[in-house]
């Protein structure tokens, strides 16, 4: 008995996606249906063989004008109420039939509203075949000449498929036909099912010609649906109770080895012919559940998929068995969905049961929808978002197919009736965005290293070797009665052997001259078979030489492969110690990765605690820096206070010292007085000595400035700058004059007369910033009651906001005095100030105007 091998669902070579794969559009075909009615108006207008243009029907506004808005939409074909089945058929399922013999997955599915002629597609009607048996049928007569025998492959009952031997399959078959709990395989002796019975007239057959001769094939039908979003099988028999019925068992879907998506537990029927794959799907379309709605006498459901599995094998070196090499089979398969239409509840009218299918039907084209657009908006847009195949059981049943499993075709089916418009825009606008995905292109199968013509070479041995054996009198066609009848025929034939009277001498000697003929012939003949047994007994002598030859070689070659094991098994133990070592070495290799990790977190938290505890410290230092000049500030301010506190006491001391002094002059003075008085007593009476001047604190306390209408210098941070003599104020440069409205003119013969000079009531950033220099005009009340007029001058210069500012250097102070006043005053006056003063030995102020900024 020979070893079984397990077949496995093809699969694409590993799970990364390399930049250069091919992709293909996702091929969606679109196929408007007659109207049911001629007076029915129509809403779908077929421009070309591939647009399509959708005209809004009467009273309904297309936009909020009240225009009609005519949309287009592209397909890759368009098919009209004109095309036939087998035109469909040949530009959509044929090239997935094909590849389908070529090892390649493919997914047809067909999308509407309902009542559109979605079942009729896929399906079809006497004499109209649709796309699924006319697959089957060309998928028949073209590997109809290699087909394997029944049960030689098995399913493993885990997306895979097991091969048999022929004896094993023998005892398969018996055991399917003893146990009658297992559903038969159908057998294509029965008559087919009338319904399908003239769908395909043999002038529409085809068939695929480039078949691979050196393998065998089977193929493998499943039938289920979707209900309510749970998976049913359609091929399951299970027991009649007429007493209590037993609902049927929802499946559930699984991921292979492979990571392919399958419903385990399954029912897969191998069948020979197209009518048993026509009887199998019949089952399987009388249990699908239908219904009598508003807009469809016989609606669907549920989604029902007719997936057809193509399992290939190729024959052995000689060309006669299949080759019992699980590597070398591949797996194929073709789902045929018919997806149930979507439909709204204000026109059907469903309730109940009705009601809740429609709502899982809608939920479910919903989700296909979204899966779309998320994978759409992947490709274009470059992102990574995660797709929901889980949300429904269509699409998590077919995610392989939209992952590069195969190709993808769909059929948008249209009812072109104006009462459907709504609904045919959005399946519209889902075929427009189904055709902006693009699905990877299958990989071709590798091809096994074996001779192509096996078969044939195979069959052309047969026949010369039965030839041979009939030109040498070989038993090849010994029991044929045909080749006995004719070699009797070959002898003379006997005459008449009546004797009519007993004179007759004729009769008798020719009766013994045919005979003698005939045993002469039989002589010869029977010289002609010993030959012809001796010939092949050397024959066989010869084949058992060559055998016995043929034997001590294989013999050779036995042992040879023997030594070659023993390599292999060395090889392997050696791969093996390396693989534990390369584990080993993995092993470390994680560690030592993780210790890296370990460390390199932990120096990245050490870094980011270094440079928190950096900034920390330069907020520190900066925080320092900021108290010490504020500390410094209050230092100088402190010290400043202090000076013209210590000033002001040690002023009050020098006043009072005068004082003092001065009490003492006037006394020495009355006092010289009174002796020089009394000296010369006759002279007359003479001057009175001036009075010493008492010293006021008015001479020392700084004058005090009363507070006038123009605004005052304010103290400014900059350096003094060096004192500049008067007149510079009368240079070549140009000045801003400051006058302030307020000052009073006083007639004086000395006016201040500045030339390039721009006069101004109020300062104003133009005029700055035309000038280099700055003059203000200040006019106050002394303290002698006459008003003294100061000229405060500066620098005009540009700040870094983009304004301007003016920096005081120099104040010119300009005094009018009346000559009628008091001695005493002239005395103070005279003693206590100069008539001009040109310098100011205080700091001198700024006052800044800054330019404002735009917002």
């Amino acid at each position: 008995m020979q070893r079984q091998g397990k077949a496995k669902t093809p699969r694409r070579p590993g799970h990364k996606k390399t930049s250069n794969t091919e992709k293909d559009p996702v091929g969606v075909y679109c196929r408007i249906r007659p109207l049911g009615a001629d007076d029915e108006e129509c809403c779908v207008e077929m421009i070309s063989n591939t647009t399509i243009q959708l005209h809004p029907p009467d009273g309904l506004k297309a936009n909020r004008n009240g225009d009609f808005k005519e949309t287009q939409y592209s397909f890759k074909k368009v098919f009209g109420i004109q095309t036939t089945q087998k035109e469909l058929f040949e530009d959509v399922a044929k090239p997935l039939i094909e590849d389908l013999i070529q090892c390649k997955n493919g997914l047809l599915f067909t999308y509407g509203v309902t009542g559109s002629g979605k079942t009729f597609t896929m399906t079809g009607s006497p004499g109209q075949g649709g796309l699924l048996p006319r697959s089957l049928d060309m998928l028949f007569n073209s590997i109809s000449p290699y087909q394997a025998k029944r049960y030689v492959f098995k399913p493993d009952d885990k997306n895979g498929l097991e091969i048999q031997s022929q004896v094993d399959a023998l005892l398969e078959r018996q055991k399917r036909e003893n146990m009658q709990s297992v559903p038969k395989t159908p057998v294509s002796r029965q008559k087919a099912d009338p319904e399908f019975a003239d769908m395909i007239s043999p002038e529409q057959a085809c068939k695929y010609d480039n078949v691979d001769e050196d393998s065998s094939y089977s193929v493998f039908v499943s039938y289920i649906e979707i209900y309510n979003n749970y998976i049913y099988d359609l091929l399951e028999d299970a027991p009649f109770d007429p007493i209590r019925p037993k609902t049927p068992q929802s499946k559930i879907l699984r991921e292979d080895q492979n990571h392919n998506m399958y419903v385990a537990g399954c029912v897969e029927v191998e069948v020979k012919s197209t009518e048993e794959a026509f009887e199998v799907f019949w089952k399987g379309q009388k249990k699908r559940r239908i219904a009598n709605t508003q807009l469809n006498r016989e609606s669907s459901r549920s989604h029902s998929v007719f997936i057809v599995k193509l399992a290939q094998a190729p024959l052995d070196a000689d060309g006669d068995h299949i080759l019992q090499d699980k590597n070398q089979v591949n797996v194929s398969q073709l789902c045929l969905v018919d997806l149930a239409g979507s439909e709204r509840t204000s026109r059907t009218r469903a309730e109940g049961n009705r009601l809740r299918e429609a709502g899982n039907i809608n939920q479910s084209l919903m989700t296909l929808r979204t899966c779309i657009e998320v994978l759409r908006e992947n490709q274009m847009c470059g992102t990574n978002k995660m797709v929901p195949y889980r949300d429904s059981k269509v699409t998590h049943l077919f995610k392989n197919y939209f992952d590069g499993e195969g190709k993808v075709r769909m059929i948008v089916c249209v009812n072109p009736k104006a009462d459907d418009y709504d609904e045919t825009m959005l399946v519209m606008r889902f075929a427009e965005m189904t055709q902006e995905v693009e699905v990877a292109r299958p990989v071709d199968r590798a091809i096994y290293a074996l001779p192509a013509g096996r078969r044939h070479r195979n069959q052309a041995f047969k026949e010369e070797l039965s030839r041979r054996l009939e030109e040498r009198g070989g038993p090849s066609n010994a029991d044929d009665p045909e080749l006995m009848n004719q070699l009797i025929d070959s002898l003379p034939a006997l005459p008449a052997c009546e004797l009519l009277d007993a004179t007759d001498d004729q009769t008798l000697p020719r009766l013994v001259e045919v005979l003698e003929r005939r045993h002469r012939i039989r002589q010869m003949m029977t010289k002609q078979f010993s030959k012809a047994a001796i010939t092949l007994k050397s024959m066989l002598q010869d084949f058992d030489s060559n055998f016995s030859a043929k034997e001590n070689f294989i013999h050779d070659q036995r042992g040879k492969l023997g030594e070659k094991d023993k390599v292999i098994s060395s090889q392997k133990t050696e791969l093996e110690r390396l693989e534990n070592k390369s584990k080993t070495l993995e092993y470390k290799i994680d560690i030592l990765q993780k210790t890296t990790n370990i460390y390199e977190e932990d120096k990245r938290s050490l870094q980011q605690e270094l440079e928190t505890r950096e900034q920390r410290l330069h907020r520190e230092l900066s925080e320092r820096k900021r108290m010490e000049q504020r500390m410094q500030g209050m230092v100088a301010d402190t010290k400043h206070k202090w000076e013209k506190e210590c000033e002001r006491r040690v002023n009050a001391k020098q006043l009072e010292m005068q004082n003092q002094l001065w009490v003492k002059d006037e006394k020495l003075k009355q006092l010289k007085a009174i002796v020089t008085e009394s000296s010369s007593g006759s002279a007359g009476p003479t001057e009175r000595p001036d009075k010493p001047q008492r010293p006021s604190r008015e001479k020392d306390r700084p004058a005090t400035q009363k507070r006038s209408s123009s605004p005052s210098p304010m103290p400014t941070a900059p350096p003094v700058h060096q004192r500049h003599r008067r007149s510079h104020s009368t240079g070549g440069e140009k000045w801003v004059d400051h006058t302030p409205s307020t000052n009073l003119d006083l007639d004086t013969v000395m006016q201040p007369i500045i030339p390039n000079a721009i006069k101004v009531s109020a300062p104003s950033e133009k005029a700055l910033a035309k000038c280099h220099k700055y003059v203000l005009t200040h006019q106050e009340l002394a303290s002698d009651g006459e008003i003294h007029t100061k000229l405060i001058k500066g620098d005009v210069f540009k700040t870094r906001g983009g304004g301007q500012a003016v920096q005081f250097t120099d104040i010119e102070t300009l005094k009018q005095e009346c000559p009628t006043a008091s001695s005493s005053r002239k005395r103070r006056s005279g003693s206590g100030t100069d008539d001009q003063e040109n310098r100011v030995p205080a700091a001198s102020s700024s006052h800044v105007y800054q330019k404002r900024r735009k917002p």
